[in-house]
């Protein structure tokens, strides 16, 4: 089997970003991007989709955390659509539901090639440590549209905002599993009746 890997480097004025990722690995997790909370749900997303990922990530953290998280989900998306390849024989689809305690995520994707996010989650307090909440949605959706995803994630219960998230990322990793993983009953095709990914 050809390996399902794939190393991003994205450099700005404000972040430089390099990112490897293997799609067949173990859960292994190296990340360091300067945002505590950032990296912890960058942890537990890599130990539930079965991924090994390194992420090491500068940015202007003196302006604040904005860039950083936005950039690192821009750049784990190229790298995730880098590693699928021409996405040939994977089971595309997938979706989760995942408890945290009181807090409940459902998270559905489609990685057929067309990004669109769709996220339903309110927040009630504006940070989780280092990483304000607004950026939970606006990480999924550029990680959406960079890997050319759909990807719909709705929370469904939940109080605390850790947990909240929390369950939102394991959710995600649980989908993403799931739609990347080889479907031996494909035979190589491509996933789509159409017999075309979109670019």
């Amino acid at each position: 089997m050809t390996a399902r890997t794939a190393t991003v480097r994205r450099k700005t004025g404000e972040t430089e970003i390099e990112i490897t990722l293997n799609l067949d690995g173990q859960g292994h997790a190296q990340v360091s991007t300067g945002v505590g909370f950032l990296d912890h749900m960058l942890s537990a997303l890599t130990r539930h989709a079965r991924f090994d990922l390194t992420v090491q990530a500068t940015g202007d953290l003196h302006v604040d955390e904005h860039h950083t998280v936005e950039d690192v989900a821009i750049t784990l998306g190229q790298a995730l659509g880098e590693a699928l390849g021409d996405r040939a024989g994977i089971t595309r689809m997938g979706h989760a539901m995942v408890p945290m305690d009181e807090a409940l995520a459902l998270v559905a994707v489609d990685i057929g090639g067309r990004g669109y996010s769709v996220f339903d989650g309110p927040f009630d307090t504006p940070r989780i440590g280092q990483m304000g909440t607004s950026l939970v949605p606006h990480f999924f959706e550029s990680l959406a549209m960079e890997a050319r995803m759909n990807l719909h994630a709705r929370l469904l219960a939940g109080r605390d905002d850790h947990h909240r998230a929390e369950a939102l990322f394991k959710a995600l990793a649980r989908a993403l599993h799931q739609a990347t993983r080889l479907d031996p009953t494909l035979g190589g095709d491509l996933p789509s009746t159409k017999n075309f990914i979109a670019t």
